[in-house]
Order: C-alpha cells, then structure tokens, then sequence
C-alpha cells in the first residue's frame, strides 16, 4: 500500500527533473522553447499522477457492496 509520503517524494524526483532540463537544454535560440517545452511536460505529467494519486488515496465516494446482508450494511 503507498504511503502518503510519495508525493513528497516524486515531487522532489519532479524539482530535479525540472532543474536538470533547466541546466542541461541545448544551447542556441530554441534553448527557452526547449526550457518551457520540458518543464511544462514534467509538471503537467505530476499534476496528473497526483491528482489520481490522491482520488485513490481518500476517494470521495465510498464503494457498497450489494452482496452483504442486510443486518450487517451500514449507511
């Protein structure tokens, strides 16, 4: 089961993807649009994986299971 501390851990694999495409970007005149192209990639491929993350985490609704007997179903 994942721990709610991998989110601090893939944002922080995230910052140094993110810092590495800052430095490390072919140099010439597309060298921002390569800058803005792979960050963005990076952050939005995060935002991604930590919203479904977290809807697994806490989902907002809960499942019922309609084999249970009715003494024994909460509401």
């Amino acid at each position: 089961m994942a721990q709610g501390y991998s989110v601090f851990i893939g944002l922080a694999i995230v910052v140094a993807m993110c810092v590495a495409a800052w430095f490390l970007s072919p140099k010439g005149e597309n060298q921002t649009t390569w800058r803005s192209s792979l960050i963005l990639a990076f952050i939005s491929c995060y935002l991604m994986w930590f919203i479904t993350f977290m809807a697994q985490l806490h989902p907002l609704i809960e499942p019922r299971r309609t084999t249970v007997r009715e003494g024994f179903q909460h509401e």
